[in-house]
């Protein structure tokens, strides 16, 4: 070979190498099997993560069935029983008696000492108005077996006092006796039922007024 066309070829041979070693390698051809293994793996994956996740969106959409705690059988209640207030009856002592025969008959033994209020003045209840001024009559009766000695006292012991005294001396009574006493009295400034109430010493008898004041 000549001497020029040694020039020539040999930098066009340097060219011809520079470019075939900047162009890039030819792709390696890959198994057909293999790219089937590593799709159907990729959709295996794919298919197991969307179910994990829409377990986890319907537990959290889901509220858990929480079972209600059990009702306890409540027992009888008992009922409490209204109290109703009884009014305190005045004690009456009966009289005592004593059986004759064999009939079942018996004969009333009258107490020693009692009486009895007859011809009373005002009447129970008797309308007055404030400060009216009227009567108070009794006509004591000695009911008993026993004579009341003279000197006991009927005195005034509760309720408004409505008299100008307040203590009145007996005679002496004996049993069936009567006795009146009259006083002058004034009714009370308060309006309502106004009771006085006097009692013969011993505490046996209880002669009393009982009015209505009323504008």
């Amino acid at each position: 070979m000549n001497q020029p066309i040694k020039r020539v070829l040999f930098p066009m041979m340097a060219i011809i190498f520079l470019i075939a070693a900047c162009a890039p390698a030819p792709a390696p051809t890959q198994d057909p099997a293999e790219i089937q293994r590593q799709i159907q793996e990729s959709v295996a994956l794919t298919v197991a993560a969307q179910n994990a996740q829409a377990t986890e969106q319907q537990a959290l959409i889901v509220p858990s069935n929480t079972p209600l705690p059990t009702q306890t059988e409540i027992g009888a209640v008992d009922t409490p029983t209204p109290l109703i207030p009884t009014a305190t009856p005045f004690v009456i002592v009966p009289p005592t008696s004593s059986s004759s025969g064999g009939g079942g008959g018996g004969t009333t033994v009258k107490p020693e000492y009692a009486c009895d209020i007859i011809g009373q003045r005002p009447y129970d209840d008797t309308y007055f108005k404030p400060k009216d001024t009227f009567d108070v009559k009794w006509t004591i009766v000695n009911t008993g077996t026993k004579t009341w000695a003279k000197g006991l006292d009927l005195k005034y012991q509760t309720g408004p006092q409505m008299t100008n005294i307040n203590r009145i001396e007996l005679p002496e009574m004996k049993p069936g006796d009567q006795y009146s006493v009259v006083m002058d009295a004034t009714a009370p400034a308060d309006e309502g039922y106004q009771v006085m109430v006097w009692v013969i010493e011993g505490g046996f008898c209880f002669p009393y007024v009982r009015i209505i004041v009323e504008k």
